[in-house]
């Protein structure tokens, strides 16, 4: 395998790629002892307890476990495991671009999730949405819509969550769904990038092989006080 085989989403896990550490090392998580507090909020679906979708996700993770490399890696809890639909706030990115316009940067966490939740109280849309695994990242899983209506069902609904909590991530357009294993310790050697490669493609192929859309509840807004757990709040029903 060569390096124009390595696909762009593994080259940024990278040595050659990062002059610096993982984004979240450090605020999120450290090297040694886990997940530190990060306490927030977030719009989340999550998969369907007991079922097929759960199953094929714990399995796709274990391949990751049982890479050498895995140790450079911090795993999440499989019950954690979700596709983030809009991001909320977070305590360690208390930032005008991050948060609502019309509300201080300095509130209380628990007060803006108190207020989110007020906002977001009898919210609705009647488009569902299918989604399907499209690709692999060292992290985890990349996920997409199944179909264009799919897609654009997806994008309506961050859309509406944005217009209606009042602000919208820097990287909302072009936001990539995923579903995340672990977070990075360490970035990859050179030498372990064609043998993660193999890895990656072959979770990916296994999965559509199995399955080809995931069972996932309906969105639901969640609180956490780190990455070890989303307690949902509001969920909002594909069939209201």
């Amino acid at each position: 395998m060569t390096a124009q085989t390595l696909s762009s989403e593994l080259l940024l896990y990278s040595k050659t790629h990062n002059q610096k550490p993982p984004a979240h090392l450090g605020s999120r998580y450290r090297k040694i002892g886990g997940f530190l507090p990060e306490a927030g909020n977030t719009i989340v679906c999550h998969p369907e307890k007991g079922s097929p979708t759960q199953a094929i996700l714990i399995e796709a993770r274990e391949k990751y476990l049982a890479m050498p490399e895995a140790p450079q890696f911090l795993f999440t809890p499989i019950s954690s495991l979700h596709m983030t639909l809009f991001d909320g706030i977070i305590e360690t990115m208390r930032r005008r671009e991050r948060w609502p316009a019309d509300l201080p940067l300095e509130t209380p966490i628990d007060d803006m999730t108190a207020l989110l939740a007020a906002r977001l109280d009898g919210f609705s849309m009647a488009e569902p949405f299918k989604v399907a695994v499209v690709g692999a990242r060292p992290s985890g899983l990349l996920v997409e819509g199944a179909t264009e209506k799919d897609r654009r069902s997806m994008r309506a609904w961050r859309d509406a969550f944005a217009d209606l909590l009042g602000y919208r991530q820097p990287n909302h357009a072009e936001y990539k769904f995923h579903v995340t294993f672990a977070y990075p310790i360490e970035w990859l050697e050179v030498e372990a990038l064609p043998r993660w490669q193999a890895m990656l493609d072959g979770v990916v192929e296994g999965i559509r092989r199995k399955i080809t859309v995931l069972s996932l509840t309906p969105p639901a807004f969640c609180a956490y006080e780190d990455m070890n757990h989303f307690h949902e709040l509001l969920i909002f029903d594909f069939d209201a």
